[in-house]
C-alpha cells in the first residue's frame, strides 16, 4: 500500500478528535493536524504540516531531548507504548501554553509507526499569574494529582488541599478556579493564620461606616469582592475556634452581614481550603470543628511533596529559572550537568526550596550559566542543610535516602536559607543595605509556593 493511502487513514483519526491533535512520523515531521490544533496554535490551512514537531511547538532547531528534556516522541517510537506528560508549547505568535500531552502509537496500514498526540490545555497565554508560576511535572504522582484537580474544577463542591509547606497548594487552588465555570470571576486568597477574631469578620464580611471607632466609610469583604468566584482559605487549620464558628455559619446558610450592618447578603462563592497538617488529627484533638471539617472537605486532594516526584526536578527547575529571569530581568540558563546535581538534594521545603536554591545560584552567577559546580557551592553554603543520595526503592520509585547519622545535620529552615542569602548579598554589595534592599525589591514578584 502506498504512503498516500496511509496518510489518508491517519488523517481520518485526527479529525475524530475535538481537542488539538497531530500525527507525527518517526523523523519528527507533523503529517496531519486537526482544525482544533490550527485554531489554538495559529497554523491555518495545514501550515503546520511538514514542520518538525519541535519547530512548530518550540521554535527550536533540534529535538527536545538534546536540550536535556524528556521527549515523548522518542519514548513512544522506542517502546511502542503510550506516554503522558506535561510540557510548554508555543503557538505561531510565540505565546506559551502549558499542556498535557497524551501520546499514542499509531500503526498505519503499510506498517509504518506514527505518533498520535492529543494536546489538552492546562494554562493558556491568558492565564497569567505574578511571576508566571505554573504547575509543571510529569511524574506519576503529579499527573495523578493533576487529574484530581481537573475533576475538582468540574465540580462546585468545597475542596480541601493537603500538603507540606512549599508544595504549591496555592497554585493548585488557582488551577481549580481557572478551570472551573467561575474562571471569569475573582479569585481571592486569605491567609487564615493572620486573621484575629475582629479582623476575620472585617476581612471576610466587610463593615459599614461607623461600625467601630476610627472606621471611615464602608468596606467590602472578600465574600463580596469574590462574588461569583472563589475564595482560597490558606492554612485553614490555623483558624481559631471562634472564627471557625463564623465561617461554618456562612457555609451552611450562604448568608452574611457586614460588621455593624443589618442587611443580609447571599454569598455566591466557592470555598477552597488548604492545610499543611493533618486536619482530621486536629478534629480528634479538639482543635478543629468536626462539622466544619465535613463542610470544607467534600473533595480531599493531596499535593505530593517534591521527594515523591524527584524526577520532576529538571522540569520544575527550567520553569522556575524562567520566572527568576522575568523577575530579575535577566537571562540565566541551566547547564545540562545541573539536573543530576539538583536531584541529589532533599528538599524539605519542597518546590519553594528548589526555587530558593536556584535564585541564590542566579545571584552568584557571573556568566549567566548555572552549572553543577555552582549548585554544589550553593548547597554547601546553606546552613544546617542535609544532603541525600537518590536511591531506587522496591517499586522502582526514586526516593531520597537520608545521609548517615554521623553526617546528618538538622534540616535548614526557610529563615536560615533567607538569612544566609542576605548575608551573601551584603558581602556582594560591600555592606550597603540600601543596595541589598533595592536588589531584593526586584524579585518581590518571584514565585510563591504554599
Amino acid at each position: 500500500m502506498d504512503q498516500k493511502v496511509s496518510l489518508i487513514e491517519l488523517e481520518s483519526v485526527v479529525n475524530t478528535h475535538q481537542k488539538p491533535f497531530v500525527v507525527i512520523d518517526k523523523n519528527y515531521y507533523i503529517i496531519a493536524a486537526n482544525q482544533a490544533y490550527e485554531k489554538v496554535y495559529g497554523y491555518p490551512n495545514k501550515a503546520a504540516i511538514g514542520l518538525k514537531c519541535y519547530q512548530a511547538s518550540y521554535g527550536r532547531e533540534r529535538p527536545c531531548a538534546q536540550d536535556g528534556e524528556r521527549c515523548p516522541h522518542d519514548q513512544v517510537i522506542a517502546t511502542g507504548e503510550a506516554s503522558v506528560c506535561t510540557q510548554f508549547h508555543y503557538d505561531i505568535n510565540s505565546r506559551r501554553h502549558q499542556v498535557k500531552l497524551s501520546v499514542y502509537p499509531l500503526r498505519a496500514a503499510d506498517g509504518e509507526l506514527y505518533l498520535g498526540e492529543c494536546i489538552e490545555e492546562i494554562s493558556s497565554p491568558e492565564d497569567r499569574r505574578r511571576g508566571g508560576e505554573r504547575m509543571v511535572g510529569e511524574a506519576p504522582a503529579f499527573l495523578a494529582c493533576l487529574k484530581q484537580l481537573e475533576i475538582a474544577a468540574s465540580s462546585e463542591a468545597p475542596v480541601l488541599l493537603m500538603g507540606e509547606t512549599g508544595t504549591g497548594k496555592e497554585l493548585a487552588a488557582e488551577f481549580i478556579h481557572s478551570h472551573s465555570r467561575r474562571a471569569n470571576h475573582p479569585f481571592q486568597i486569605v491567609d487564615s493564620s493572620l486573621l484575629t477574631e475582629n479582623l476575620f469578620e472585617m476581612e471576610m464580611f466587610g463593615h459599614v461606616s461607623g461600625a467601630f471607632s476610627a472606621s471611615v466609610g464602608e468596606k467590602q469583604g472578600l465574600f463580596e469582592v469574590a462574588e461569583g468566584g472563589s475564595v482560597f482559605l490558606d492554612e485553614i487549620g490555623d483558624l481559631p475556634m471562634a472564627q471557625q464558628s463564623k465561617l461554618l455559619r456562612v457555609l451552611e446558610s450562604g448568608q452574611y452581614r457586614r460588621v455593624g450592618g443589618k442587611k443580609t447578603s447571599i454569598a455566591d462563592v466557592r470555598i477552597i481550603c488548604a492545610t499543611n497538617r493533618s486536619l482530621w488529627e486536629s478534629v480528634k484533638d479538639g482543635g478543629f470543628r468536626e462539622d466544619l471539617y465535613y463542610r470544607i472537605a467534600c473533595l480531599n486532594i493531596r499535593i505530593p511533596p517534591l521527594r515523591d516526584r524527584i524526577d520532576d526536578v529538571p522540569t520544575l527547575a527550567c520553569n522556575l529559572i524562567e520566572g527568576i529571569n522575568r523577575s530579575m530581568r535577566s537571562s540565566f540558563h541551566l547547564h545540562p550537568d545541573v539536573y543530576d546535581e539538583l536531584k541529589r538534594y532533599t528538599y524539605r521545603g519542597n518546590v519553594r526550596e528548589l526555587r530558593n536554591v536556584l535564585f541564590i545560584a542566579a545571584t552568584h552567577c557571573r556568566d549567566r550559566e548555572i552549572n553543577a559546580e555552582l549548585i554544589r557551592t550553593v548547597f554547601s553554603s546553606l546552613p544546617q542543610t542535609q544532603r541525600s543520595a537518590s536511591t531506587v526503592g522496591d517499586e522502582g520509585v526514586q526516593t531520597a535516602r537520608p545521609a548517615p547519622a554521623s553526617q546528618a545535620q538538622e534540616p535548614s529552615s526557610l529563615k536560615d536559607v533567607e538569612a544566609s542569602h542576605i548575608r551573601s548579598l551584603l558581602e556582594r554589595f560591600d555592606g550597603n543595605r540600601k543596595k541589598v534592599a533595592d536588589f531584593l525589591g526586584t524579585i518581590h514578584h518571584a514565585y510563591t509556593y504554599t
